[in-house]
């Protein structure tokens, strides 16, 4: 339960000092009740009225942290029905992906609510590390490398400096393990990054967002962040 002026303030109708003097001149009211007392408890099934209008009250931020399988759209509806990321969490709250991955691109994916951490992770100005796990086809030489992480054109703009190296080498299919992080969030960054070097991605995972990794969980699989977590993201952001 929360007090009943912490939660006008908290729903953006006013500030708390303003809500307080909202109470105590008998224009709110809790269940049809009008309530004077400072301090008097609410909690979220009651109806909160003030001055006849019912509260909006703030919505409970939600975080979580998903596989994503391959075959699977980032985003909250598609018009070819087509399974979303939001289809594979079991919430009622209206959530929404952080950034996209692409059809056939697995690995690490956040979805929440909270518009203001969104908007932070996806802005390149925070320095978000995202790491990538590429498969190219060909075998990617130390030059290549040294473009990637100098920046390269796509879009006709320059990426920003990258880090990038090679994992391993398989001659006999000719391909190479590419790893790459970076920290913007570009349309299709990593493929582009790769064609404008000469080489086609054959299979891409995102593995890392920041310290956030996919332990212990699966392809498909999803789990709520800690309160820790959320608050050394919004540290991160600052």
């Amino acid at each position: 339960m929360e007090r009943l002026q912490k939660v006008i303030a908290n729903s953006g109708y006013t500030s708390r000092r303003k809500a307080e003097e909202l109470i105590q001149s008998g224009k709110v009211k809790v269940n049809g009740v009008t309530i004077y007392e400072l301090g008097t408890k609410v909690n979220t099934t009651d109806l909160i009225e003030i001055d006849g209008n019912i509260l909006q009250k703030e919505e409970q931020k939600v975080y979580f942290l998903l596989y994503k399988p391959r075959g699977v759209v980032t985003t909250t509806n598609d018009d070819k029905n087509r399974k979303t990321v939001v289809d594979l969490i079991d919430t009622q709250m209206r959530i929404y992906p952080v950034g996209r991955l692409d059809y056939d691109t697995t690995g690490i994916l956040l979805l929440t609510n909270d518009g203001v951490l969104a908007n932070a992770l996806m802005h390149p100005k925070n320095n978000i590390d995202k790491v990538y796990i590429a498969k190219i086809k060909g075998l990617v030489g130390k030059e290549q490398i040294n473009q990637l992480q100098n920046g390269v054109i796509i879009d006709g703009q320059k990426t920003s400096k990258a880090k990038a190296r090679i994992k391993k080498y398989d001659k006999k299919t000719n391909t190479s393990i590419v790893e790459l992080t970076i920290h913007e969030g570009k349309n299709h960054q990593v493929k582009k990054m790769f064609e404008a070097i000469g080489y086609s991605v054959v299979k891409l995972k995102r593995e890392k967002i920041s310290f956030l990794d996919l332990t212990g969980l699966k392809s498909g699989e999803y789990r709520m962040l800690s309160p820790k977590e959320i608050k050394k993201l919004y540290f991160e952001i600052k």
